[in-house]
């Protein structure tokens, strides 16, 4: 203990919602009490987290070889952590991590996992967007600085709009919020739209089932997003920007608004960025509460004042959005990728992914899965290798059945699908979405046919109830579903059920009506036990999910 004492030590302890969640305040507060009492040199940061959630709070220690990472810890554990903090990690420990033996010098402990950067969740992903989340002070500028941030908005200081566009056009990049639309063609519709004032307005409404992408980078990062959307700025002519935060997300907004204040007083905000004449400013606007804000003119009806309501279009928002204006609207993700391109070149992002699919997706592991958490990787990869490879596949030891992809509009998939390139054209072509990259496991033990009727359900609560289809359509879904599920003639309802999704896709103004046959449609086809149906009496028609 001598050679602790003569020597500061450096604890990361995230303060991340899922890490808060699971006692991270107390087990910071017990290693500060600790260090007191043995009179220690020790200074906690509070990052954001690694992405690793089955082992929050992941405590990380600085050493001369790395940061050696310990998880999940209690309180109680801090005392022999401390004792191990300067003896080597052996190879006993557990955590299926690449151990570091004598050079590691990261402690021999029951929570040890070796070198952080070893371990082989972290080890074998791609992190592009997520580079510096769980590295860096989310509330430091000096050290989001040096971990490359700002690079890209310093360069985008030097070109003209065209060429920032063009550079985001050639990137390849997609929103990554769902729907994966072209980025760059949004920007240049807005740039090529003449206007006294544009804005820029970042969709933090991340409301779908099992994802968590856009929080975890807003309380670990929240620069990326703001050196993000201060380059769409340039980009566009927009001087103003809003970010449409969750409400349920108070975590998040606490560090955006610090990061907000530090990102201006260090002059990358404000009237006159880095003295370069040119102005951006962002303010941050709590949502609404409602799922159906995450569509985007609905959040524009939001951020105006009113009450979230799907919009007709045309206009498009890039022409008529925000008070009128041209906007572009993009996800956090989406905008915090933007860094990285601007840094490195279009041709260093495209270099990832497959087909019209280029770059990154950050993956989001949840439901009944061993190793849930985010895993960022180039597109291409298979969902049997997102629940195995790194998922651990499921947490009640049970064989996996279905997986939802794409958050609660998204198709049931069974495992004669699984190896399915995770790839925006391949997924469509099995009548599936990636959204979000939120992935939902279910093992042997789930009832398909309640899971449709619970998705049925949640479009008839979530509805903004404008158009008929979505409004009245969910309603009388969830009432056809229930009746087949009590024995109800159910080849009759089946058909009637068949075709009241068909007008529910054709009909509906937005994705919410129009994609929940999805779950349900999917449930139906692949699993006509759980419905009380054999696969011959399932209707099939041209819009069937495959």
């Amino acid at each position: 203990m001598e050679h602790i004492r003569t020597m500061e030590r450096i604890l990361y302890v995230p303060q991340d919602t899922a890490a808060l969640a699971m006692g991270a305040d107390a087990v910071a507060d017990a290693f500060r009490a600790e260090a007191a009492r043995r009179g220690l040199d020790l200074r906690i940061v509070r990052n954001g987290s690694r992405g690793l959630l089955w082992l929050e709070p992941l405590v990380e220690v600085e050493t001369p070889a790395g940061r050696i990472a310990y998880g999940s810890v209690a309180p109680e554990d801090v005392p022999s952590i401390l004792d191990a903090a300067c003896t080597p990690c052996t190879d006993g420990a557990p955590g299926g991590a690449t151990r570091g033996g004598a050079a590691a010098a990261g402690g021999a402990h029951p929570l040890c996992h070796g070198p952080t950067e070893d371990i082989p969740y972290l080890k074998n992903q791609e992190r592009l967007t997520f580079a510096r989340v769980g590295l860096i002070d989310p509330l430091s500028i000096p050290d989001y600085e040096a971990h490359g941030g700002f690079a890209g908005l310093r360069r985008a200081l030097d070109m003209a709009p065209e060429a920032i566009v063009d550079a985001v056009t050639e990137s390849g990049l997609r929103g990554r919020g769902g729907a994966a639309f072209p980025t760059g063609i949004k920007w240049r519709t807005v740039l090529q739209t003449p206007a006294a004032q544009k804005y820029i307005v970042c969709n933090a409404d991340e409301g779908d089932s099992g994802t968590f992408s856009d929080r975890l980078l807003m309380e670990g990062d929240p620069c990326a997003l703001i050196e993000g959307m201060a380059i769409a700025g340039l980009a566009v002519g927009a001087t103003r920007g809003y970010i449409y935060v969750r409400s349920e997300y108070p975590q998040a907004e606490r560090v955006l608004a610090g990061a907000l204040r530090a990102a201006r007083e260090a002059g990358w905000l404000g009237d006159d960025i880095r003295g370069s004449g040119r102005a951006f400013d962002i303010e941050l606007r709590r949502g609404a509460g409602a799922y159906i804000c995450g569509e985007e003119t609905s959040l524009l009806e939001s951020l105006e004042g009113r009450r979230g309501l799907v919009r007709a279009k045309p206009p498009l928002p890039a022409v008529r959005g925000l008070f009128g204006c041209p906007t572009v609207i993009n996800n956090v993700i989406s905008l915090a990728t933007v860094p990285f391109i601007l840094a490195r070149g279009a041709q260093a992002y495209r270099d990832f992914g497959m087909g019209r699919s280029r770059g990154t997706l950050p993956f989001q592991l949840a439901g009944n899965i061993r190793q849930g958490g985010l895993v960022e990787k180039a597109f291409g990869l298979t969902l049997r290798e997102l629940l195995y490879g790194f998922g651990g596949g499921s947490a009640s030891g049970r064989p996996l059945r279905a997986v939802q992809v794409g958050g609660p509009l998204g198709a049931y998939l069974p495992e004669s699908q699984w190896d399915t390139p995770l790839d925006y054209e391949a997924f469509l072509a099995i009548s599936a979405m990636l959204g979000h990259g939120g992935v939902v496991a279910f093992d042997d033990t789930a009832d398909m046919a309640a899971l449709a009727e619970y998705a049925m359900e949640f479009c008839a609560i979530e509805s903004c109830g404008k158009c008929t289809p979505c409004r009245i359509g969910s309603v009388r879904g969830t009432e056809v579903i229930r009746a087949i599920r009590d024995g109800r003639d159910r080849e009759t309802r089946a058909e009637l059920l068949r075709d009241l999704c068909d007008t529910m896709m054709a009909g509906s103004l937005c994705a919410l009506g129009g994609m929940t046959p999805y779950p349900v449609l999917s449930a139906l086809r692949h699993f006509p036990e759980d419905f009380g149906l054999s696969p011959a009496s399932v209707p099939q028609t041209a819009s069937q999910p495959a």
